[in-house]
């Protein structure tokens, strides 16, 4: 099954206008997941103005010196859960999300994911401390590419 832009737009105006906070859609290997209060997060509240407009989804590699390898023993990259550009913090010019030393828990914000002009809110999903930031901040992220690196607690 597929869905255009424009479908998924039209079920995300269903969604608002319903009763309904969430919509989890799984057909074999498709999953569909809007959540239309951001999962705690407003994104009417955040609004994220790119750096530079990207004219096509391509991935980023990591920054120079981030370029940790593999995770060591005790410690979890933290992965992107969709496609979209990628940002460390609520809006340009403030202080990000997490930075390298900060404790993170289950449900701390670490990021920003944007789709479709839809802000979706990243949560860190583990307990620890960032030990790396291995996505750029602007750029464009791959569902599954490590966004950050835990020290599991």
């Amino acid at each position: 099954m597929s869905l255009t832009a424009k479908d998924v737009a039209e079920i995300a105006k269903l969604l608002d206008s319903s009763q309904f906070s969430a919509l989890d859609l799984e057909m074999g290997e498709f999953r569909l997941r809007i959540r239309r209060d951001g999962g705690g997060w407003a994104p009417r509240e955040v609004e994220v103005e790119p750096v530079a407009p990207a004219p096509a989804l391509t991935p980023a590699p990591p920054p120079r010196g981030q370029e940790a390898g593999a995770a060591k023993a005790g410690e979890v990259d933290v992965p992107a859960p969709l496609l979209g550009n990628f940002y460390s913090a609520p809006r340009p010019g403030d202080p990000p999300f997490v930075e390298i030393g900060d404790p993170v828990s289950e449900d701390t914000t670490i990021g920003i994911i944007e789709v479709m002009k839809l802000m979706n809110p990243i949560r860190a999903g583990v307990r620890g401390t960032v030990v790396a930031l291995l996505a750029e901040n602007g750029k464009a992220v791959e569902e599954g590419q490590p966004l950050l690196r835990v020290k599991l607690a």
